[in-house]
This record gives C-alpha cells, structure tokens and sequence, in this order.
C-alpha cells in the first residue's frame, strides 16, 4: 500500500458502479478511470493523492477487513458478514442507495409458520420426526447463526448456497432461506415468504473506513477533504438559504427569531433551512410584510466540524 496515496475502492461494475459513480460526481469528484472503460485502477477529479480501485463488492469488504484499502463503498451486509465490523472497519457515511433487505424465507405452503418461534417449533419438530436438522440454504453465515441464536432456534443446519439461493427449496437443496431481497418479488415467484419478524438487516451502501489499515498524516488529510466534500454536498441537497431586503424592522426581527426558535440557521444576508420547509418559511416572511423572498439551492455547505472525520481520527490515530 503507498505510504502517500488513499486507497479507495468502490465497485468495478453492476447498477452499484453506476450509483457509486453518480454519487462521486454530483460531488464533484468524477472518476477518471485508468486503461479505458475496463480499468481497475482510477483517479478522482479534484481529489490529489487518491487511488481508486475498483473490484467487486465482496472484495472491498474483504480489502477493508485486511487493511488493503483505506476506505471503500460496498453493502453494508457485505461488511456485517466478515464478523466483528467494529475491530475491522468503521461505517462513515450511509449513502442512501444500494438498499436491499436480508430476510429469513420459508415455503408460503406452511401456514402456521409466521414468525421465528413459530420457526423454532417447526425446527424442532421436524427433528424428532425425521432425526435430521432443517436446512438453511444462505450466503450469509454469520449473520444467520448469529439471529438465529437470539431467537433461540438451533435445530438447523446451514447449507452454504453457491448460486440462486431462493430456489434451494423449490430444488430440494434446503427447507428455507435466508437471503437478500430488494422487493421480495423473487422469493414470492419461488413460493417463498418473508417471516413477519423475520428482517435481519436493512443494508444500504456504506463508506466505510478500514481499521486495520495503516493511516499517515497524507492518508489522513485526504480522507478529510473526500469526508468533508460529501458531507457538504449531502447538507447542501438538505438545504436551502433565504434571501430578503432587509428592513430592520420589529416585524422582520420577531419573523426571523421565530423561524430561528424553529431550526433555521441565521446567515449574514438571511437564513438558512430545511429545504423541505423553505416555501413555509418565505411565507412566514412575506407575511410579516417582507419580500421579496427568494429561495435558492447552495451546492456546498462546508461545516466548521466534520462529524465523520472526527470519528475517523478517533479510531486510527
């Protein structure tokens, strides 16, 4: 790893690149992709001393866990998977996109099965009747064994799934599942159903930082101008700022302090807010006999603290 260079990997293809890609360059940070449309090495516009590398998903979280990459987006499901997230690698920044559900799934024809004690009855059950553990056909291990065993079912097996894990039932590979699953479309067409109290995970992209990575004071400075440039970008899609000619008047200070009382930021030609509250506000203002008030979108809102940073720093240095 370069002593001088962050190393970032993000995913080298699928609807995730594509989204990794976006979210980089509505930040400004557009990739600059090494040896055409196929390289695995990139850089990113307006971010010296960063190398991007791009792999799968399942090997960034696998790079993040050895230390190989600095930081990285990949699911979260991914990096709950490798075991012990909190020594390995720390989650920065959920980013909105990549959104899927890890679910516990067992054939719609068992009509009382609705929940996990249901689930650990069945279990039971049906080792006595036939001597043998029900299947769990999953990719996901430890994540299985650890929410099975805080519903206290143990009368399993799991059945490591090296393809379409949804159709391990229909096939006879397995009993039931545990599986990722955006809307429960495919586990329905494979006479599949999601336990009532059966969500193990609600995964989304992540950036994520490594812990066992070794951060210098390069490493570390830029880190914090991709940590502050997102979450400024993110609080600037969150913002809006209103302007107004000022009059200095009773009714425009008693207008202002309220808004204020109520969560907008005073700025010093205005305010800002919520942009979901901005039409609210201008009208709070309009009616106080001020105006007019115009609404505008800020692309950047850089804070004097970067929460994610702070946490970064923390737990490397």
């Amino acid at each position: 790893m370069s002593e001088t260079e962050l190393i970032i990997a993000i995913p080298s293809k699928g609807r995730l690149k594509e989204q990794v890609e976006e979210w980089l360059g509505d930040c400004g940070l557009d990739l600059a992709v090494s040896g055409g449309a196929r390289g695995y090495l990139a850089g990113l516009k307006g971010l010296p001393g960063a190398q991007v590398r791009l792999l799968s998903a399942g090997d960034i979280a696998e790079a993040l866990g050895a230390g190989e990459a600095h930081l990285g987006v990949t699911g979260e499901d991914l990096l709950r998977e490798r075991g012990d997230l909190d020594a390995r690698a720390l989650l920065l920044r959920p980013l909105g996109f990549g959104r899927a559900d890890l679910v516990v799934a067992t054939p719609k024809s068992w009509l009382d099965v609705d929940t996990m004690a249901d689930l650990e009855e069945v279990a039971h059950d049906y080792l006595a009747r036939t001597g043998r553990r029900m299947r769990v056909a999953t990719k996901y291990l430890a994540q299985t064994r650890s929410f099975f065993a805080r519903h206290g079912v143990v009368d399993y097996r799991i059945t490591e799934s090296g393809g379409a894990t949804e159709g391990a039932p229909a096939s006879g590979a397995a009993e039931l599942v545990v599986d990722i699953t955006t809307t429960g479309a495919t586990l329905a067409a494979n006479g599949l159903k999601v336990l009532s109290d059966g969500l193990i995970l609600r995964s989304q992209a992540q950036l994520a930082a490594s812990l066992k990575a070794v951060w210098s004071a390069d490493h570390l400075a830029t880190a914090e101008r991709l940590l502050r440039t997102v979450e400024a970008r993110a609080a600037a899609i969150a913002s809006a700022t209103l302007v107004w000619p000022a009059t200095g008047a009773a009714a425009e200070t008693a207008a202002v302090e309220r808004l204020v009382a109520d969560g907008a930021l005073r700025r010093p030609n205005g305010l800002m807010i919520e942009a979901g509250r901005a039409a609210g506000a201008a009208q709070a203002l309009t009616a106080a006999g001020l105006g007019p008030v115009t609404v505008s979108r800020p692309e950047f809102v850089f804070e004097v603290e970067s929460p994610a940073f702070t946490a970064l720093k923390h737990r490397v240095l």
